[in-house]
């Protein structure tokens, strides 16, 4: 029996989706094979939390815990953190150095997709297209006129690096530019600003099932909101079509583009991608690599439409790990 800790929690806003995804996780590992344990990584505090909700010190030297004076250790982790610390490569090259294996990507990889800036920089030369953009970072002039003379109205205002949609804005008129920007500096100290791409939002989830690099079915996103943000993302403001209405040369074609992104990139785990479909083209916005694991969220859906269930999403990606 293999004792598996679960991480959860993080240092970002998206602690309580990570919870409740990490709770997913928990309640759905075939425990006829595993030992799950909940660990809750908090800026404050590294706890291992009971069956009663009972907290026991994480031993950061190993990371390990001892209950009522047994100590545990760990022989692999599944990585439930969405954004800081779990998905930004700080937890990866912590376990690596640890020699402990663990579900996501390796460390240099979950840095380059954290920072959206980056990872498009380095998709491009493989023909993935991408939306016109604009950086800025904490402290940089804003010349306005030249920010939208490149991307145009309406444009998104994002976080470089961050695992959700806190921060993130749709800017229609000038007026709105300046607190977008003010608004972004708030999750980070870099910005990325985008043209508008105008046509269907698909989700790609990308896995590695059994050894195989695997699409998963393609996830078509129709927002009540504007855009989709946090309430269209986390509280039900979006239909979330699986598979997407889409024609079949399409779905290759993204499928293909997904892939490539995939296996260029050096992915490992789980990965959720994002792409604007323009001219029957897909335009890449995203990367997320500890995506939603809640039993509503995308990847779990594409997942059970391909009938892979979430013990055995789960199971796979525990199994995968301990062969590293």
């Amino acid at each position: 029996m293999k004792n598996v800790a679960i991480i959860m929690g993080g240092y970002s806003s998206e602690y309580k989706i990570s919870l409740t995804s990490g709770n997913v996780v928990f309640n759905n590992i075939n425990r006829a094979k595993f030992n799950p344990y909940r660990i809750h990584i908090f800026k404050e505090k590294w706890v291992y939390v009971d069956e009663n909700d009972a907290e026991f010190p994480i031993d950061k030297n190993d990371f390990s815990v001892t209950v009522n004076g047994s100590k545990i250790n760990f022989d692999v982790v599944f990585n439930a953190i969405h954004g800081t610390p779990g998905e930004d490569g700080l937890m990866q090259a912590y376990f690596e150095l640890l020699n402990i294996p663990q579900t996501s990507c390796d460390y240099y990889q979950a840095a380059l997709t954290f920072n959206k800036r980056d990872m498009l920089s380095v998709l491009k030369p493989y023909g993935i297209k991408t939306a016109e953009s604009y950086y800025l970072n904490l402290g940089d002039e804003i010349n306005v006129e030249n920010i939208l003379a490149k991307v145009g109205l309406p444009c998104f205002v994002k976080p470089n690096k961050s695992g959700s949609s806190f921060g993130i804005s749709k800017v229609k008129t000038r007026e709105e530019f300046l607190p977008a920007i003010e608004n972004a500096y708030k999750e980070d100290d870099e910005i990325i600003i985008e043209s508008f791409l105008d046509g269907t939002e698909v989700s790609v989830g990308v896995i590695n099932y059994k050894g195989t690099v695997t699409v998963l079915p393609i996830t078509e996103i129709v927002s009540e909101n504007d855009f989709f943000d946090y309430e269209a993302k986390y509280l039900g403001k979006s239909k979330e079509i699986t598979p997407a209405r889409i024609s079949d040369e399409l779905k290759i074609k993204i499928e293909t583009v997904a892939k490539r992104a995939y296996e260029v990139l050096k992915m490992k785990g789980f990965s959720r991608s994002e792409f604007i479909i323009v001219n029957n083209e897909p335009h890449m916005l995203e990367m997320n690599t500890i995506p939603g694991l809640t039993t509503e969220s995308i990847l779990p859906q594409q997942a059970r439409e391909a009938g892979i269930s979430l013990p055995e999403l789960f199971e796979n990606a525990i199994e995968l790990a301990l062969k590293k």
